[in-house]
């Protein structure tokens, strides 16, 4: 069968309820479940990290920030690449490659892990490699946005988005589950220590399995999309595609997207580790895969949810209100000093106030993707570009996270500083929001 499609015309309505809607229901079902597993990889170093002391690594938590920060700093560069992919090559190739490409970090990591004394260096380039799961975004959402109609592009994207961003909890609330079982690989005894660096108790897990289990996955998924899967005969070389950069734009839906996603991409990526750093210094610590994984599931389904509110209310309200929102929750958090807890007794707010952050930018990430196809709207291809590359730029919110709250904490005992400096730029982001796309009479309502 043939790659291109020789017609797509989704705004004829005859077309559409005929022919277009069968295929464009199908390709989202393919690329959305493929995109589901891109996030689970993604994140899947997030999960194995908080394990890897207690199995015989000898990293500090600096390195093992960095070790999380690294899928994002790849992610973000080859979101880069893919958004200039769909006009070149189309979908169905751009799918099938970029699934059968994460088979690398899956197979690689759980070699690695097998073995206590691999050297630091080989999860770096091994944890970047990680970054392959988080590329396909930029070329699998704007494949999306040309497959529907104006009328459906929120909800088509929101389901997309928002059950491809489960794959960040798949990961983490998987990664307990099948350590425990012995299926391939060597077995390693995970030790839980006390305050004085004392064994108080050890059991047998297979971290290997927190990467082997997505292989077969992608086996599968890689051969339905090069069977199902069809490209729409946009066409455009990497010369013609820059011309979104001459728009301002670009560049303000870079800024509002980095701050709904980015605070996703990134918090998701931190949340086991901060849980760790910030209360696993006191007696009965909480286990942090136990609560990392409802963070990302609420962004998720809130995003799905707000992604149908989006095609009736508009996106940049819900832009508005989730940078006020996020804004609002860190700053109640700093009051109530649990960036620097003194006690357990301040965990369950800590957690609940984060789940809170994880819903309101699941809210904006609904927000911002129903506003890009309209404030572009003149022109499918640029939509699908700015889409492709505000999504490269948010990436990189799991690398700048890690490695800021890593080397700040190092510095200055706590992450306060951090937090301050996002506080600020959420709320820029959030006046070139109101600004250009929610106020009265603002330049392109949206």
């Amino acid at each position: 069968m043939a790659t291109w499609l020789e017609k797509w015309t989704p705004e004829d309505t005859g077309f559409w309820e005929t022919e277009g809607s069968r295929i464009a229901w199908r390709t989202l079902v393919v690329t959305t479940l493929t995109l589901t597993v891109s996030f689970a990889t993604w994140f899947m170093m997030s999960a194995i990290v908080v394990r890897m002391p207690a199995i015989g690594f000898n990293f500090t938590p600096n390195q093992l920030f960095w070790l999380a920060a690294m899928p994002g700093l790849a992610g973000g560069t080859l979101r880069i690449v893919h958004t200039f992919l769909l006009p070149i090559v189309g979908t169905r190739h751009i799918v099938t490659v970029a699934t059968l490409l994460k088979l690398i970090p899956c197979i690689g990591i759980g070699l690695a892990v097998m073995d206590p004394n691999t050297p630091y260096w080989v999860f770096l380039v091994l944890a970047f490699t990680v970054g392959f799961g988080g590329g396909d975004f930029s070329s699998f959402m704007p494949s999306t946005s040309v497959f529907f109609p104006k009328r459906l592009q929120g909800t088509a994207l929101g389901i997309q988005a928002g059950i491809g961003n489960f794959g960040v909890s798949l990961t983490q609330f998987l990664t307990p589950l099948v350590i425990s079982v012995g299926v391939a690989g060597s077995t390693q005894t995970l030790q839980k220590l006390d305050q004085t660096k004392q064994v108080i108790s050890s059991s047998n897990v297979w971290l290997q399995n927190a990467a082997f289990i997505y292989v077969p996955l992608l086996i599968i998924f890689a051969i339905l999309a090069w069977l199902l899967l069809r490209s729409v005969p946009i066409t455009a070389s990497f010369r013609e595609q820059l011309d979104i950069f001459k728009d301002k734009h670009t560049w303000f839906c870079t800024i509002t997207y980095m701050m709904t996603f980015g605070g996703f991409s990134g918090l998701s990526a931190v949340f086991p580790l901060l849980i760790a750093t910030l209360y696993g210094k006191f007696p009965n610590a909480p286990d942090p895969l136990v609560y990392a994984f409802y963070g990302p599931l609420i962004g998720s389904a809130s995003r799905i949810v707000f992604g149908f509110v989006a095609d009736r209310v508009g996106g940049a309200i819900l832009t508005q209100i989730c940078g006020l929102a996020k804004i609002a929750v860190y700053i109640a958090m700093i009051a109530l000093g649990l960036f620097t807890p003194t006690s357990m007794d301040q965990f369950p707010m800590f957690v609940g106030l984060i789940l809170a952050l994880f819903f309101f930018t699941g809210m904006g990430n609904a927000g911002t993707f129903r506003q890009y196809p309209i404030i572009f709207g003149a022109n499918p291809r640029q939509a699908a570009g700015v889409i492709g590359w505000t999504a490269a730029i948010a990436a990189y919110g799991p690398f700048i996270f890690s490695v800021s709250i890593g080397a700040v904490t190092a510095a200055f005992g706590n992450a306060l500083p951090f937090v301050y400096v996002l506080i600020a730029f959420f709320a820029f982001a959030t006046a070139i929001n109101w600004w250009y796309y929610t106020r009265k009479n603002c330049e392109r309502p949206s």
